[in-house]
Order: C-alpha cells, then structure tokens, then sequence
C-alpha cells in the first residue's frame, strides 16, 4: 500500500512538474533574439515600417526582449518570403508581408510557398500607390503624363520596386484607364526605384505613398489611388476625382511560419495590438507618412485570402511574364 502511495504521488509530482515547466516556457518567451525579415533592400517603405515595429513590439514584449531586422532583398520579395515560410515555428523568425506582392509572386513563378504557408499575425498599414514623376520633370498633370505617355506609346519608363507586387498592378490599372502604353522598369525594391526616379532615369513611378513622404523636393505626387484624398496630403487628388477608377495600394503586416504554438501566436499579437494604441508608435507612424489599417489573426488571414484571389485575377486576365 505504501509502495502505491509512494507511486501515485510520484505520478502526481512528475504531472505537476511538467505542467510548471510548461506554464515557465510559455511565460519565458522570448528567450533569445527575434529575427524580423524583411524582403526588400533597407530604406524603402516596408523596412522603415519594419524597424518602427521592431522598436515598439520589443517593448511590449516586456524587457530582455530583442527584434533585430534581417533585409533579405531579391526576386521581388520571393526570398524574404520564403524564408519566413521555411522557418522553424517558434516565435524567433517572423517577417513583413506585403500583400498583393507576396501572393502574386506564386503565380508568375515556381514559389515555395502560398497562403497557407504562414500564420497571419496583424497587418499594420494600408498604403495607397501614387502617380508620381521627379520635381524637375516638366510634367505638372495627370493629364500631362497621359498626353506624354500617348505622343510616346511604349517608351515612357516607369519605375517599380519589382513586377507582380502592387507598383506594377497601379501601372497595369492606369495604362489601361487611360488607354495608354508604358514600359515597365523593375527595381530591387522601392528605394532604388525612387533613387532612379529621383536621379531622372524613368519618367514616373507607382511608388506607395509613404515611400514619397521625405522627399517633396524631389518627387512631385500627381495624384493617389484611394477612394479618398488623404489627411497627410490634402491637396494631391484621387485618380477617381481625375476620372480614373483606379485603387491600388499595399498592405504591410507580419506573419510567423504556418504552425507557430498557440500560446506564442498569442503573445505577439497582444504585442501588437497594444503597440497600435503607443501614442507615440502611433506617432511615429504618422511622421513617416504611413496610413495605418490594423487587423489580426483571422482576420488578418481573411485579408491575405481575399488579396491572393485579387492576384490570381489579375494573373489570368493580365499576366505579366
């Protein structure tokens, strides 16, 4: 009977202890550096987002908590993004994803992920394109860019920071409302895209908004692609108030891999949902020219679903290789 006894709170003592061990790893996270991937080349839209967010989640993670930004440019975003996919589901490698770009990329090329391949954590800001040509250009108008662009069918070159990603399809959507031809010029990413458009090589570019926020000298905004002007530019029209429907824009949130533990998913977004009420992230946010659109988990999920059905289309209808 001892002996039992003996056993039995054995057992007992074993089950509480691994349920103690538990409770302390899940309420020990992090225990090391979080990696933050980013797709694109430093200085552009999404890195400036990325690192604003990594500043701000470090301290709702509560101290000892480090986020450090990986840039893994190329193929578009492809490596980054796919580099997020094949992580350990850990909570210590999660990433920036840009929507559409991230799903239109598995249309036009052999990817090694789709929407599947990732938990969807929160998006952060939604960042409508813009119809944009260099300060010194001689183009003041809408309608001067499309008088250009017709007296020069094929030839006028507008800068994108990669094809297939939402520059390219704000370029597809205006060509085609206006009933003009472009030739596409890809970049590795939206900062070499503005330094070319800057420095006079193409004509104009469908860069988001934020990434012409900084540099009012030397871009001049023609006009947004969002259903209404914006608060941090008043005076720049809708392509609709032109008489273009055209909306475009892109969608910059962070997703883990697919199988991220329950418990560390929970942990991240309540890190971030309290990092969108920071008065001073908030403020931050705003300096940097970057509307905010905060969803999460499943609906953020929702939204990558919905984003990827939009490239699909698009693929099939006008496909860009």
């Amino acid at each position: 009977m001892k002996q039992q006894l003996l056993s039995l709170s054995l057992v007992a003592f074993a089950s509480t202890s691994l349920l103690v061990g538990a409770s302390l790893a899940q309420a020990d996270y992090p225990e090391k550096t979080i990696n933050l991937v980013v797709g694109y080349s430093a200085g552009g839209g999404t890195d400036v987002m990325a690192r604003t967010v990594a500043k701000y989640v470090e301290e709702q993670l509560g101290e000892g908590a480090t986020v450090v930004v990986k840039n893994m440019p190329g193929a578009g975003g492809q490596i980054g993004f796919s580099a997020i996919a094949s992580a350990e589901p850990d909570g210590y490698t999660i990433g920036t994803m840009n929507l559409p770009a991230a799903m239109a990329l598995t249309y036009d090329r052999d990817a090694d992920y789709d929407v599947d391949s990732f938990t969807w954590l929160a998006n952060v800001v939604s960042d409508p394109n813009t119809l944009v040509v260099p300060k010194g250009s001689d183009i003041h108008s809408l309608e001067e860019l499309i008088e250009h662009a017709r007296n020069s069918p094929g030839k006028v070159p507008v800068g994108l920071s990669s094809l297939g990603g939402n520059d390219h399809f704000s370029a597809i959507q205006f060509a085609e409302a206006a009933d003009v031809e472009l030739n596409y010029v890809p970049f590795n990413g939206a900062a070499q895209a503005r330094s070319a458009l800057m420095g006079g090589h193409v004509a104009m570019g469908t860069m988001a908004f934020s990434q012409t926020v900084g540099f009012e000298e030397e871009l001049r905004v023609l006009a947004v692609l969002s259903d209404e002007r914006l608060p941090q530019a008043p005076d720049v029209p809708t392509a609709k108030e032109l008489g273009f429907d055209i909306e475009m824009g892109s969608f910059r949130g962070l997703a883990a891999p697919a199988g991220l533990p329950d418990d560390i998913r929970a942990d991240l977004v309540s890190a971030l949902e309290s990092m969108a009420t920071d008065p001073a992230f908030l403020s931050d946010m705003a300096r940097q020219g970057n509307p905010l659109s905060f969803s999460y988990g499943d609906d953020y999920q929702a939204l990558a679903e919905a984003q990827d059905e939009a490239a699909r289309r698009t693929w099939e209808e006008t496909p860009w290789k």
